[in-house]
């Protein structure tokens, strides 16, 4: 019954053991940007782009966080759709554009698999425009899969800084008997504890630095939508979502 919960752990414990160092790095990048007054970008595609759900507007979360959330590269847009938009060159530029990013802010771009188009575009545009990335990705698989964009590349070559998830080759990570193929996919389960302990990091450098740390409290406590309305009033000019 507990399968999933299991690899769940080993991978974490893998990430943990290996992925200290480039998260600490992360957090540094974001900390900085952020004490300068700016705001931390996230983009993904597809399911990734839970993982911005997951940052953006949530309550213990940070308040200057711009979620780069595409309706045409999601799956509840229509799946099969955002799949071929997902292989469109020159739409990462648009929606980069679009999305008031500037130079020497940080974005997050979260992609399994690290091949296709617009994750990869995304990546070497917003470097070309003097944004620090961070890649999440899982690096094992991404080797092992050839690209699949008219750059070549993957978004691990397109990164400052690479989180390895160490998600195995097609996402799945259970074998069930009598089926062949494996079920159970791992990305966002890990993705999630990546994001937040990295936020929580976030915090503590900007505590560090004697500087009070921009954090959503929950609407539902006494106190919450005050507290909230404050952050969103500055920070509103420079999140689009908002």
């Amino acid at each position: 019954m507990f399968k999933y919960f299991r690899v769940i752990h080993d991978l974490l414990d893998a990430i943990e053991a290996s992925e200290g160092a480039n998260m600490e790095q992360a957090s540094e990048f974001i900390a900085q940007s952020i004490a300068d007054g700016r705001v931390l970008h996230y983009f993904g595609a597809g399911h990734s782009h839970v993982l911005g759900e997951e940052l953006f507007y949530r309550a213990g979360g940070l308040v200057p966080v711009n979620a780069i959330l595409e309706p045409a590269l999601m799956v509840g847009n229509g799946a099969s759709k955002s799949s071929r938009m997902e292989q469109l060159p020159g739409l990462a530029s648009i929606i980069l554009r679009e999305s008031q990013v500037n130079p020497g802010d940080v974005m997050i771009i979260a992609s399994n698999s690290g091949i296709n188009q617009v994750p990869v575009e995304m990546a070497a545009e917003a470097r070309k425009m003097g944004v620090r990335v961070i890649a999440l990705t899982s690096v094992g698989s991404s080797l092992q899969t050839p690209t699949r964009n008219t750059l070549s590349k993957r978004l691990l070559d397109c990164a400052d800084v690479v989180i390895d998830t160490h998600v195995p080759y097609g996402d799945a990570a259970i074998t069930v008997h009598g089926i062949d193929q494996q079920i159970a996919p791992v990305s966002t389960a890990v993705g999630v504890p990546v994001v937040n302990s990295i936020v929580v990091r976030v915090v503590e450098k900007l505590a560090e630095r004697g500087i009070d740390p921009p954090v959503f409290k929950s609407a539902n406590i006494p106190g919450g939508t005050e507290h909230n309305a404050k952050h969103l009033e500055r920070y509103r000019p420079l999140i689009k979502s908002l």
